[in-house]
């Protein structure tokens, strides 16, 4: 039996074994944080853009599942307040997520059940890829672990939602990888065509799902054979795409960003926000030096520019200088400039370097060191865990008020209140595809 045939018969009868009340709960908490990033990111100008073309799109073509899925993916993804999981690289709840809740809705009658399999195949299927090809060393070669596994994904959300046999959830699977891409390259702009490339990586999940149910095939061998090393130059393990299958779900071993940035900002971050809450004043910093795993130094090493969202979201100097001058700035998932004045000055303060010895962790758990040098002497502070991650976890009313903060700085605080009203109702509901879908309308989004 073939990896993708193993992992099939898992989505198609093997999931449901999985649910238990602990991921029940677990699950719940996944779709109110993808809900937080969904209604936040409304108000970025990528977001707009997206709108306007899909609005374009249903002139012609109304009634679009496809296109439903494509935007409603690109829309959380976007935000880079989703979810993570380390050792894969994927952040899989703004892709599976949104398009389990986008599918449920246009198939009535379909259970709770049925949808908390799917999200939870969903997760599974990506994580297991995304760990099996590396991502969190590929990454840094140009390959987008996650717009990767985003058909897969689908295919496996899709696959059960449809209640696909197992031989037809593992052909949607093979179909998936006919359709996936491994990077989109560098582009920052308004209209990047990076959100727009995710979804449609997504909405090929769902092309592959369809296909399979109506009789097309592929081969089911192409993890298991040269196809990713001879076309991508990638050997996946196979073991970690398949072993330990209807055990622990992956799903409950995925972070929580406790705000907005790049995961691979965050330990430095928290490093520096404890130190501060020390007692160390900000006026009294000479120098702040960071040691991360070395290779994370490009991506978070750099300043910002104006107008390009994505550079003050990896920049790790503007975001410990933002912790100390403007922290609920943390929680604005569209920053374009450097609002307070100190904060160049303290930016320029930061001085990052590689340390070898925080790879033996690596990819399991991504920490920093940091230290900050006063008139008065050195603190220093290493971190390994930040609040959401499974250690080190947010609990209900931590991740709510996580929600609260985000949307009411990009919509209103009256809009926050009935999202968290309706983020707390979801919480003891029963009717998962209703009760997101109430919580997405608190926040002015119809399904």
């Amino acid at each position: 039996m073939t990896a993708l045939q193993q992992l099939g018969g898992y989505i198609a009868s093997g999931v449901r074994q999985s649910l238990t009340p602990e991921l029940r709960e677990a699950l719940k908490l996944h779709v109110i944080d993808t809900v937080g990033a969904w209604v936040a990111t409304a108000a970025t100008h990528e977001a707009r853009a997206l709108t306007k073309f899909r609005n374009e799109v249903r002139k012609a073509s109304p009634g679009d599942l496809a296109l439903e899925v494509m935007i409603n993916c690109a829309l959380p993804r976007l935000s880079e307040i989703d979810d993570i999981h380390f050792a894969s690289m994927i952040t899989p709840g703004a892709i599976v997520v949104p398009s389990a809740l986008t599918m449920a809705a246009a198939l009535p009658g379909q259970s709770a059940d049925t949808l908390a399999e799917a999200i939870v195949a969903g997760y599974e299927t990506m994580i297991r890829f995304g760990t099996a090809i590396d991502g969190a060393n590929i990454l840094y070669r140009g390959i987008w672990p996650s717009y990767f596994a985003a058909p897969l994904g689908v295919a496996a959300a899709a696959a059960r939602l449809r209640e696909l046999n197992a031989e037809q959830a593992a052909q949607a699977l093979a179909l998936a990888l006919n359709l996936t891409s491994p990077g989109v390259g560098h582009h920052s702009t308004a209209t990047t065509s990076r959100w727009l490339a995710i979804g449609a990586s997504a909405r090929n999940g769902l092309l592959a799902a369809r296909a399979a149910q109506a009789g097309f095939t592929s081969d089911l061998a192409m993890l298991d054979g040269k196809f990713l090393s001879n076309v991508y130059a990638i050997t996946p393990d196979l073991a970690a795409f398949t072993l330990g299958l209807g055990g622990r779900p992956k799903l409950m071993d995925v972070s929580f960003k406790p705000w907005c940035a790049a995961r691979q900002t965050m330990a430095a971050t928290q490093a520096f926000v404890e130190l501060l809450a020390e007692g160390v004043a900000v006026a009294d910093i000479d120098e702040i030096t960071v040691a991360i795993p070395p290779v994370q130094q490009k991506m978070i090493d750099h300043g910002v520019k104006a107008g390009e969202r994505l550079t003050y979201l990896t920049s790790l100097p503007y975001m410990l200088a933002t912790a100390a001058v403007a922290p609920d700035t943390r929680f604005d998932i569209r920053p374009t400039s450097q609002t307070a004045p100190e904060i160049p000055a303290l930016m320029a303060k930061v001085k990052i370097r590689p340390d070898d010895s925080l790879m033996r962790e690596y990819p399991a758990a991504w920490p920093a060191w940091v230290a900050l040098r006063t008139a008065t002497g050195t603190r220093e502070r290493l971190v390994r865990l930040v609040p959401g991650d499974p250690a080190r976890p947010l609990d209900d009313t931590q991740l709510l008020d996580k929600l609260r903060r985000v949307v009411a700085i990009a919509t209103s605080p009256a809009t926050a209140a009935a999202v968290v009203s309706a983020g707390r109702a979801l919480l003891e509901a029963d009717d998962l595809t209703s009760a997101a879908a109430a919580a997405l309308r608190a926040g002015g989004i119809a399904l």
